[in-house]
């Protein structure tokens, strides 16, 4: 299983300075997948007291992830401690709290599909593979694709076709699903490949990425709520780091991006009190400082190796060791 789960990390080496590993130290990669970024780090962090927590929402990378590290720790003499849980990195201050671990080192977050996932026939990710409409990270989970597909209304349809995969022609494309659902289900992703390429015309489908990039992306982030955690995530880290200890998130898209710029902002504001009042009366000083001003990019070695690396961008932030906001 583990050889045909591969897992090709995005901007590893700028991931590993940037989280700047200390041998010894408590980390957490919580977007594990197939290891790819957790055993570099396991490689830095011999020495007593270490610890390498992965969590991941696929039982599959679970798996798979804990053979790789198993495997690996052992070769270097097996002093790591390697946990890898099967849960929601939403989770992460419950799953610290339920091994024993109060403070962490450094989280990274890896917020992209695994090329597996794509790949994976069955899983319905992917636009360039017929399967059935999924999309689900936790297959445990509920609501797949097929349900918002075939059930929504159309305006909700429209709505996250714009809002979470930024589609310009989200209106024609979810009246368009509809109106063919209306004759019969629509079951597997090249149906709906299908719709969305008779939807968009011809001419604003010349140029560009795949005409249904977009609609399956918005689908993904629908079922799997990607969005809607973020923030609260970061947040929970923020409060798990060291002084001194690094969060490292790569993002895929502008929308995550923005959360993730937004939400390591509010977290390195000195003061957050109205711009009205005169003086400062929140007592706040900041809880995270800007590691990376703007986000590192994949060099061009990188995206022509990984094609799916090119629209990655990562950004870095460092938990400051001074007084810090009430509620943490």
């Amino acid at each position: 299983m583990a050889q045909q789960y591969e897992h090709i990390p995005v901007l590893a080496g700028e991931c590993i300075s940037g989280l700047s590993i200390k041998r010894g130290g408590v980390y957490i990669d919580g977007t594990i997948g197939g290891a790819g970024h957790a055993l570099l780090m396991l490689e830095r962090l011999a020495g007593e007291g270490a610890a390498l927590i992965g969590i991941d929402r696929d039982e599959t990378a679970v798996t798979v992830a804990s053979e790789r590290l198993k495997e690996r720790n052992t070769a270097l003499g097996g002093n790591v401690r390697c946990e890898v849980i099967n849960s929601n990195f939403v989770n992460i201050d419950n799953i610290c709290n339920e091994l024993g671990i109060s403070l962490v080192d450094g989280v990274l977050l890896d917020l992209g599909v695994s090329s597996n996932q794509l790949d994976e026939t069955g899983r319905g990710f992917s636009y360039r593979r017929g399967s059935v409409l999924d999309m689900r990270m936790d297959r445990n989970a509920k609501l797949t694709a097929a349900d918002i597909v075939n059930r929504y209304p159309e305006r909700e349809l429209a709505d996250i076709l714009k809002n979470f995969g930024e589609e310009r022609w989200a209106a024609r494309i979810a009246k368009f699903i509809v109106e063919s659902r209306a004759k019969k289900p629509i079951h597997t992703s090249d149906e709906l490949v299908g719709i969305i390429l008779a939807a968009i015309p011809k001419g604003a489908r010349r140029d560009g990425p795949h005409p249904a990039r977009r609609t399956f992306m918005a689908l993904r982030i629908a079922v799997n709520n990607e969005l809607g955690l973020l923030a609260e995530t970061i947040n929970k880290i923020a409060k798990l780091l060291k002084p001194g200890g690094r969060v490292c998130i790569i993002s895929f898209h502008s929308l995550e991006d923005r959360i993730v710029k937004n939400t390591i902002n509010e977290l390195a504001a000195d003061c957050i009190c109205p711009k009205d009042l005169p003086i400062c009366v929140c007592g706040r000083g900041a809880i995270l400082k800007k590691v990376t001003r703007k986000p590192v990019l994949p060099s061009e070695d990188e995206q022509m190796q990984n094609p799916r690396a090119r629209s990655a961008k990562l950004r870095v932030a460092e938990k400051t060791s001074g007084k810090t906001h009430e509620k943490y």
